[in-house]
């Protein structure tokens, strides 16, 4: 348990956990929110469920006495030109009313922590352009600009 301190009140009790199937629906909110889109609640769910359950992928919840406040999605892959896993911050979101207290560099130190005894070659992050909080949030958290990403849409 890690105890962090809110302008709301004297101390708050946040909480990382394992995101579990029953987190489907807060889950769901948080990436609409997050991507301000609604997308189709049955193939999220169905996403959701296979992704939770790879052992290479992690999903974590951030919760305030058991409130559900943040989410981070990470996917780990073996990449032939790093010959090791690299893993990738997919989705990293806190509710508004959460944000600047540090929940987000929590859900990263759990992470970190859960990649501890694993072999790997490094963690990443993607984050569009129009996001600039995000990119300080993530060079705060000792993230450096190390690539360009390009884009093409596929077919749906």
């Amino acid at each position: 348990m890690c105890i962090l301190p809110t302008s709301n009140r004297i101390m708050s009790d946040i909480q990382i956990r394992k995101a579990m199937a029953t987190d489907a629906d807060v889950v769901y909110q948080f990436v609409c929110e997050l991507e301000d889109m609604v997308f189709d609640r049955v193939l999220f769910n169905k996403y959701y469920e296979e992704n939770i359950s790879n052992n290479n992928y992690y999903y974590l919840i951030a919760t305030d006495n058991e409130i559900p406040v943040g989410y981070l999605s990470c996917h780990g892959q073996l990449l032939l030109h790093h010959l090791n896993y690299v893993y990738e911050i997919q989705e990293l979101f806190v509710s508004s009313e959460y944000r600047g207290k540090g929940i987000g560099k929590l859900l990263i130190a759990h992470l970190e922590r859960q990649l501890v005894d694993k072999n790997y070659d490094m963690l990443e992050v993607a984050s569009g352009f129009r996001r600039t909080e995000s990119h300080a949030f993530y060079k705060a958290a000792g993230f450096t600009q190390s690539h360009y990403k390009f884009t093409k849409p596929g077919k749906r």
